[in-house]
């Protein structure tokens, strides 16, 4: 059997992790200045990109609304519209960096959705690759993840300062 070591995980499936607090974290990194350290890619006007610290794939991204809310159907205009816009520069940006075969994008409202932060919504963007699934998460319950974060991280930031949008 081949084992493959995924440490950072530990403290997300134990639940163990010492720098949480009751504040909520994507309230927190909304605040932050983008850096590798923190994994902000972006900043907007009302919303933000991150990069996810649990990857589904390599270049798993969220954009996320500064307002903390979980309600869609009342978000103010210009924020769903940002929300949507920085969603395409996402979509942009890891194509012109990464020439993924397809995307998943989506957001699990509500816990019962499969929300992991349930109390303040975020589009995920998850690029996918042709061959990307394979036997690991079925048979072995393990996704690999081919690239470290701060490797995906330096291709992707100089590019959402370049990268125009229509």
């Amino acid at each position: 059997m081949e084992i493959k070591f995924t440490p950072w995980r530990m403290a997300y499936i134990s639940n163990t992790d010492t720098s949480a607090s009751d504040e909520c974290v994507l309230c927190a990194r909304g605040r932050e200045t983008p850096a590798a350290a923190n994994l902000v890619l972006h900043r907007g006007t009302n919303c933000y990109v991150l990069m996810n610290l649990y990857p589904y794939n390599t270049g798993h991204l969220m954009v996320v609304p500064y307002h903390h809310t979980s309600d869609l159907a009342g978000l103010d205009a210009s924020v769903a519209n940002e929300l949507f816009d920085l969603t395409r520069k996402s979509v942009a940006v890891i194509t012109v960096a990464m020439a993924p075969h397809g995307f998943n994008i989506g957001m699990n409202l509500g816990s019962t959705a499969g929300a992991g932060i349930d109390e303040h919504m975020h589009m995920h963007v998850v690029p996918r690759w042709k061959g990307d699934a394979n036997f690991m998460p079925i048979v072995g319950g393990t996704k690999l993840i081919p690239e470290a974060l701060d490797q995906t991280y330096a291709k992707l930031r100089p590019l959402f300062d370049a990268f125009d949008m229509p």
